[in-house]
């Protein structure tokens, strides 16, 4: 039976010479995998520029339960990326992102306000002329309530440590070595609660970036199973320094 759904690719993997599995975070079944054939090939329907980091679908498919490669009937990019392919800190912001989500999102059912969400967000942040360097962190603060650890802003009057290990405000500094000092945690409550449409008005120096970021990793770490080492933010602070 066919199926529209919105997608988000997650990730692509070479299947044959002109064919892939492509993992895609749908709105209707969660993350499926599906396989794209010919799509290398010259005139393919489907072409791999389709099928790059995050990007966003509108979808009809064929859908089984309890079968681990689905088909697709068809696909188009929806909306057609802009900007994020041909701006190098945009396209390095959203290849990172894509890693952080791959490794964070289990979800083989339907969650529809997580997917509204990173949707939302990526179609926004690829149609602003200019990408904000402060992005990524509030992308990854706001994503975490989806992902049932957001910091718990009940505490936030404890401003002089932010417990990474509990997610809460302390006043007093923790005893492990996972937590966050007052200035950065005053920063952690401005990204998480600040709306995109405001966060360049956040101003954040470029060390002060990566250590907020560092501190958010290891965040991630502490309260996603299996998370494992983040690659691209090696790349993308980079670009961003």
């Amino acid at each position: 039976m066919l199926h529209k759904t919105r997608g988000i690719v997650l990730k692509t993997t070479l299947y044959s010479e002109s064919s892939v599995i492509v993992q895609v975070f749908t709105e209707k079944f969660g993350i499926q995998s599906y396989l794209f054939n010919g799509v290398k090939k010259p005139k393919a329907k489907i072409k791999m520029n389709m099928l790059q980091h995050l990007q966003l679908l509108d979808m009809v498919v064929y859908h089984k339960i309890n079968t681990g490669i689905q088909r697709v009937s068809e696909v188009r990019p929806s909306p057609v990326f802009r900007s994020i392919p041909y701006d190098i800190v945009k396209s390095s912001i959203v290849m990172f992102l894509n890693e952080v989500l791959y490794k964070s999102i289990r979800q083989q059912h339907t969650d529809e306000n997580l997917f509204s969400f990173i949707f939302n967000a990526i179609a926004w942040f690829d149609a602003i002329e200019k990408a904000d360097a402060n992005f990524h962190l509030a992308f990854l603060l706001k994503l975490s309530r989806f992902l049932g650890f957001a910091p718990n802003m009940d505490s936030k009057n404890d401003l002089n440590f932010f417990d990474l290990q509990e997610g809460e405000f302390k006043s007093r500094q923790p005893v492990h070595p996972h937590y966050v000092v007052k200035e950065d945690a005053a920063l952690f409550i401005l990204l998480y609660s600040t709306p995109f449409e405001k966060i360049n008005e956040i101003k954040i120096s470029n060390s002060t970036r990566r250590t907020i970021l560092d501190k958010i990793l290891i965040f991630y770490t502490l309260h996603t199973a299996s998370f494992g080492e983040i690659h691209s933010h090696q790349i993308l602070e980079d670009i961003l320094s």
